[in-house]
């Protein structure tokens, strides 16, 4: 019997992807990539293959794309690739116990955070909402409960300064590919040992919103600082000027003494605009108007002087 576990991978957006990569080129082997179904994409709507579809096709990989995994006829065509193991990162539908109990060694889930800490679909930027300081990647093994199975492997990393969604996400995402393949080595020399979740130290990192983008100018400055940086690239942080939609992609906190309404402009120049807050000022480094490219705020002041301007 040749080496490596036959594995059935299961993921969609562009951070499965680094995981899928690593365990093609090791010695377990991909039978079939599971992945959502084709989503209209752009102003013509054509229908987009996820990154995880690509990567397959790449590859030469059989792709298995069900709109659900409840139905009888797809716990079935799942069984019949025979998996030791599933590994599922980011795929985006609910795993019934009837999928959890087809491979033979389970289902294994790479998850970016520290669990029990951020369970749920957000956890990158839930912890960089939360202002934490250390994050990382845990392989558990699925069971019914969202996130609730035990861990076998894990990793902490630190949260730069200036880290943000984006930087965050690209950074788990490889580590989350070694830490796979070590994983499966681990199953298949029979070593593997999971250790249960405490339960009483789990919190919630739920689903992202376009609303939470809206920036709230009596926060104090800190945690808008945080809300710009967790938002980028998505869903990006928003105020308004002038009634129109008012983008933050780069912004850092500092203190303030002023009498000022929160979200009025102290400054524009040079140094960023400085907009008030509830506590201390913001810097607005790097901001976007509609239909315009994001551009630095040094550029915007040189086009509008925005002293005295509320924004919100």
């Amino acid at each position: 019997m040749p080496p490596g576990l036959t594995v059935v991978f299961a993921g969609t957006p562009d951070f499965s992807v680094p995981a899928f990569e690593a365990i093609a080129a090791s010695t377990h082997r991909i039978v079939a990539a599971y992945t959502q179904p084709d989503r209209p994409s752009g102003r013509g709507l054509k229908l987009e293959p996820s990154p995880v579809k690509r990567a397959a096709a790449a590859r030469g990989i059989p792709v298995e794309q069900p709109a659900t995994l409840k139905d009888p006829m797809a716990v079935e065509r799942l069984a019949a690739w025979r998996p030791d193991v599933m590994v599922v990162v980011a795929y985006g539908l609910l795993l019934p116990q009837a999928v959890l109990d087809v491979p033979r060694l389970g289902c294994l889930n790479i998850h970016a955070s520290l669990l029990p800490r951020w369970r749920g679909a957000a956890p990158i930027q839930r912890a960089l909402l939360a202002g934490d300081r250390r994050t990382g990647i845990s392989i558990m093994r699925m069971e019914a409960g969202l996130d609730t199975g035990p861990v076998l492997s894990g990793q902490a990393v630190d949260i730069a300064p200036d880290e943000t969604g984006g930087s965050l996400h690209d950074r788990l995402a490889r580590l989350g590919a070694t830490l796979i393949v070590a994983a499966l080595d681990r199953m298949e020399a029979g070593t593997a040992r999971f250790e249960p979740q405490d339960a009483a130290a789990a919190t919630y990192a739920r689903k992202l919103a376009k609303a939470e983008a809206v920036i709230d100018w009596t926060q104090p400055a800190a945690v808008l600082e945080r809300q710009v940086r967790a938002f980028d690239p998505w869903p990006v942080a928003e105020t308004r000027l002038d009634g129109r939609q008012f983008r933050i992609w780069r912004a850092h906190a500092v203190d303030a003494d002023s009498s000022a309404a929160p979200g009025t402009v102290l400054s524009s120049g040079t140094e960023g605009i400085t907009v008030m807050t509830g506590r201390g000022a913001l810097v607005l480094d790097r901001v976007q108007l509609p239909g315009k490219r994001a551009v630095t705020t040094q550029e915007f002041a040189r086009a509008q002087d925005l002293v005295g301007r509320v924004l919100g």
